[in-house]
């Protein structure tokens, strides 16, 4: 007992000690830091730049030190440690393209708010957020820092008071204002890094994609988040991919019939198939009446979706997530939309199997088996034959493309391994084992260098000599 007495004050020794130290080194530093941070060239200090961030105005002052502050957040010790574990992961001068970044979020409930919020923290400079709608009592189960004292404000400017509690140096600029082509220079004008589409109504959701392509503005769209529970289910795809989602679908299809975009434009969104449908809207006279009638905003939404606050949170993330990593040019092989079941996977594997015994006489040189076949079909080549990477087949279009798709060795000098396999169609193949490598190279060298490019990144994933 007097054992376990000891190591109890021990610990607690430990921590007072620790917290002790924390204190004499902020002490220490909080003179530089202070100086640094309180008082510029100007003798404008950040507590007058938060009054006006939260007033909605911003001084001449403001506008001549924008530049410059952005540059410097990273010398300012207090920034730099508030983002050490960013700084960690992406090394300092990938963090400095983050913290020189400017980032528009368009729509800020559940999805909108969780973007913005984890764009701040994570050191974004420059934040544009537009939004419309105020906050309401029955948003605050998915909104990302919204309380009960912040019902009736408008969405954007309880963000951004907010925000200056957070990370205080990112200049915020909160619009409480609907998108559309009369706010369209005003809000996507200011050459923005990205531009996140957080709206959740479709006329105004294909206007903002449509402008972002026209301008050649990098674009993440969300698409429903509502009456949903699985997260294990959310990806990250070109429209052109995404599938079951009815917002989706119809954003697709409006995008390619009144703007002619078939595809190009990433998209956050979920393969489960929605567990409700809008709930019928109730007057105050507590029968169904007709929702136009309350809309504030034509064209908006009156009626109740059901939502669990956890998965447009997760779609923020993921979103916030996608973009940041962007910013600081780190690559991230998103998981590949792939409706295939491990049925499809043993038939490719019985396929190779059969194709090797028939060319070679043997297949013991198949050095695969179902799960890494797989791999190979999912991850490498997304279900598609190497020739076509377009992202033309998805659901059941998917199903009937594997019954024409086999997997070969791309250098038949060598064992098939998951480094060697190209998935093509049966055609493909034939044509792909009568060329030489030489002659592939020759013919074909942008073909030649992807497929390597391809193959090398699986001998690293698989630890192999190339």
């Amino acid at each position: 007992m007097m054992g376990r007495s000891k190591s109890v004050v021990l610990v607690g020794a430990v921590v007072i000690l620790g917290s002790c130290a924390t204190l004499a080194i902020l002490k220490l530093l909080s003179p530089n830091v202070k100086k640094k941070r309180l008082i510029n060239s100007t003798g404008i200090t950040d507590a007058d730049h938060v009054k006006n961030f939260i007033s909605g105005t911003r001084s001449e002052n403001d506008e001549e030190d924008a530049g410059e502050v952005f540059h410097d957040l990273m010398e300012d010790e207090i920034v730099s440690e508030q983002l050490t574990r960013n700084i960690q992961f992406f090394g300092l001068e990938f963090q400095r393209k983050v913290t020189k970044s400017f980032v528009v979020v368009i729509g800020l409930g559940g999805v909108g708010s969780h973007a913005a919020c984890m764009l701040l923290r994570s050191g974004v400079g420059k934040l544009l957020i537009v939004d419309f709608d105020q906050v309401s009592l029955s948003s605050l189960n998915r909104h990302a820092v919204a309380t009960r004292n912040d019902v009736g404000t408008p969405k954007a400017l309880c963000l951004k008071k907010h925000f200056s509690l957070i990370f205080p140096e990112c200049e915020v600029d909160a619009r409480v204002q609907l998108y559309d082509s009369s706010s369209e220079e005003e809000i996507l004008g200011g050459s923005p890094d990205y531009v996140l589409d957080c709206i959740d109504n479709i006329d105004t959701k294909v206007a903002l994609l449509a402008a972002c392509v026209r301008r050649g503005l990098k674009v993440l769209s969300a698409t429903g988040a509502g009456a949903r529970a699985d997260p294990t289910r959310i990806r990250v795809a070109d429209l052109s991919e995404s599938s079951i989602d009815p917002l989706s679908r119809a954003v697709r299809h409006r995008l390619k019939k009144e703007h002619g975009i078939n595809g190009g434009i990433p998209v956050v969104f979920s393969q489960e198939k929605p567990k409700a449908k809008l709930l019928p809207f109730e007057g105050s006279s507590g029968n169904d009446e007709n929702p136009s009638d309350y809309q504030i905003v034509p064209g908006f939404r009156v009626r109740i979706i059901p939502v669990l606050g956890t998965i447009p949170a997760i779609f923020g993330q993921v979103m916030a997530s996608y973009v940041v990593t962007k910013l600081a040019d780190l690559h991230v092989q998103m998981e590949p939309v792939v409706n295939l079941d491990l049925d499809h996977y043993h038939i490719l594997h019985h396929r190779l199997i059969e194709h090797e015994e028939l060319l070679y006489g043997t297949a013991m040189e198949v050095q695969v088996d179902v799960e890494e076949v797989m791999y190979v079909v999912k991850e490498l080549w997304r279900g598609r034959s190497a020739r076509d990477q377009s992202q033309r087949d998805v659901g059941r279009g998917m199903w009937r493309s594997v019954n024409e798709l086999m997997l070969v060795r791309w250098d038949r000098a060598k064992p098939a391994t998951v480094s060697n396999l190209i998935l093509l169609k049966f055609k493909e193949a034939e044509e792909h084992e009568a060329s030489t490598f030489g002659e592939i190279k020759q013919k074909d060298p942008v073909f030649f260098a992807m497929v390597s490019d391809v193959l090398k990144r699986a001998a690293a994933d698989f630890g192999l000599k190339e």
